[in-house]
């Protein structure tokens, strides 16, 4: 089996765990993102991340902790497929001979160029999953109210298509490369430097499966660290309407923003989004790794 073809299936297992243990994280974190700026005497829908969970739970019961997840879950493998073979692909490049160490500097680098590769990918798949999960927060809420009811991924992509054409789908996709690029770079940058560090001397491959827990989780929470505003920016712009628009771009997104909630704004969401980053990043990482030693 080749390279890119063990990157694939070790991507493909990684990102499948991901999901399954980040998605009701996300979920909420959409919901708090999409929840319109209030006018004087309003009250927010959820007044917490608990509270989204409580309402979310009460009126769609835990199923509703997944909506959304089919559309991830149908394109994990090709999302994962790009962006560890992309970063593979960088890898080897940048190697000067075929096994030779990269320094943590190279693999910001390979980060980055794997993060632009798969923002084309996760453009129209997170619009799709946002649309989603959002839907019930923005339903009735705001001077246009939102009243389709979708009724999955399929049913999303047909509504964007009949509103937008195939351009809909890509409805945020400089936010989204503006989070993919920087945040990748950061993420595996250090996840590749802190298993040097809790390697020392030997070689990072004798690690135990604890620190290669510890990398990635650590690796995933410094991914938003990074890159927060941004993705509130990418997500009020997905789930905004095609037909009358609220923001005109990502600059007019962000000044809206900032300018209705002050920075506090820009953050909506962060602390589920937190949550979510270091369980699900290090069952991504530790499923990638195990996967990826076991095909040798």
């Amino acid at each position: 089996m080749g390279d890119v073809a063990k990157d694939l299936a070790a991507g493909t297992v990684g990102g499948a765990a991901q999901l399954v243990v980040g998605h009701p994280f996300d979920t909420i974190k959409v919901k708090l993102q999409s929840q319109p700026a209030l006018l004087p005497g309003q009250t927010p829908k959820y007044a917490s991340a608990m509270d989204a969970v409580r309402q979310t739970v009460a009126a769609e019961g835990p199923r509703g902790l997944y909506k959304g997840m089919a559309a991830p879950l149908a394109t994990v493998a090709a999302l994962n497929a790009v962006l560890f073979s992309a970063r593979g692909q960088m890898e080897a490049l940048l190697r000067l001979e075929p096994g030779a160490p990269l320094s943590v500097g190279q693999q910001v680098v390979c980060g980055a160029g794997a993060g632009l590769a798969v923002s084309f990918l996760a453009c129209p798949t997170e619009l799709i999953k946002c649309r989603l999960q959002a839907q019930s927060a923005l339903a009735g809420a705001g001077p246009v109210p939102i009243t389709i009811k979708y009724g999955g991924p399929i049913d999303v992509a047909r509504h964007v298509l009949s509103e937008s054409g195939a351009r809909g789908l890509f409805k945020g996709l400089v936010p989204t490369m503006a989070r993919e690029v920087p945040g990748n770079a950061v993420m595996f940058g250090v996840y590749e430097g802190l298993k040097k560090l809790m390697a020392g001397d030997k070689d990072t491959s004798e690690l135990g499966r604890g620190s290669l827990i510890v990398a990635g989780g650590i690796a995933g929470a410094s991914f938003w660290l990074a890159v927060y505003p941004t993705d509130v920016v990418k997500s009020v712009i997905q789930v905004d309407d095609y037909k009358q628009p609220k923001y005109t771009g990502s600059v007019d997104a962000f000044r809206k923003i900032v300018a209705a909630e002050g920075a506090r704004g820009l953050f909506k969401g962060f602390a589920p989004a937190m949550a979510r980053s270091v369980p699900a990043n290090a069952a991504c990482f530790l499923a990638y790794e195990v996967t990826r030693s076991s095909l040798g």
